[in-house]
C-alpha cells in the first residue's frame, strides 16, 4: 500500500491535473477500470468515461481551477477535500464551491472508486446569479 504522505503529494498533483486543462491528466490517477460517482448520480466506469466528465468541467469552465484544501487516509480509503473555482462559459459568473471525494484506493495508490459531493444547489445558485 502507498504511504500516506505519497498519498497525500498525490491528491495535491490530482488538483493541478483538474486545473491543467487536460481530461486525460485527471483520468490518469484512476484505476484502468476506475470509477466515479457524483452526488449519488450514475458512476462513470473507467478511464475514457472519467475524461469525458473531466472535459464536460472544462467546456463549463475554461479557467477551472480546483484547490486541495485537505487530505485524510485510513487503510485503502481516503477523503480528498477540494474547492472548484471559475467562470461559467455561458453566464460568466464566477463560481467558488467546496466538496469532497471519498476514494476507496487500489495496492499502488490510484482511485478505484471515488464517491464526490459538493452542494449542488449553491452551485447552481453561484451559476445562475454570480
Amino acid at each position: 500500500m502507498v504511504s500516506a504522505d505519497e498519498m497525500s503529494a498525490r491528491a495535491k498533483a490530482y488538483a493541478k491535473a483538474w486545473s491543467s486543462g487536460d481530461p486525460g491528466g485527471v483520468a490518469s490517477f484512476y484505476a484502468e477500470d476506475g470509477e466515479i460517482e457524483i452526488n449519488g448520480g450514475d458512476p462513470m466506469k473507467g478511464r475514457a468515461a472519467i475524461a469525458e466528465m473531466a472535459s464536460g468541467f472544462y467546456v463549463e469552465f475554461p479557467d477551472l481551477v480546483v484547490h486541495c484544501d485537505g487530505f485524510r487516509m485510513g487503510g485503502k480509503y481516503a477523503v480528498f477535500n477540494w474547492t472548484l473555482e471559475g467562470q461559467h462559459s455561458e453566464t460568466k459568473n464566477y463560481v467558488k464551491v467546496p466538496g469532497w471525494e471519498e476514494w476507496e484506493l487500489t495496492e499502488d495508490g490510484c482511485v478505484a472508486v471515488s464517491r464526490g459531493r459538493f452542494d449542488a444547489r449553491e452551485y447552481d445558485r453561484q451559476v445562475a446569479g454570480g
